[in-house]
């Protein structure tokens, strides 16, 4: 507050600049790309299509899955 003062500025003029410079700042640096650590054939047929949603939540989580 006591910069604000001195400064002539608003406390909301410095908290709206301060999140500007962190926005751009996150924008600047990029995405971060998670390493493809797949294992097995990615060509080989998906065991788990053949089941219906109900049945996979079944192999997932057993038959005692509080709901």
């Amino acid at each position: 507050m006591k910069k604000c003062r001195e400064n002539g500025c608003t406390l909301r003029a410095v908290v709206e600049a301060g999140l500007r410079s962190v926005l751009s700042e996150s924008a600047e640096a990029g995405s971060y790309v998670l390493e493809d650590l797949s294992v097995g054939d990615p060509e080989a047929p998906n065991p788990l299509e053949r089941y219906s949603w109900p049945e996979l939540r079944e192999v997932i989580y057993g038959g005692g899955a509080a709901r």
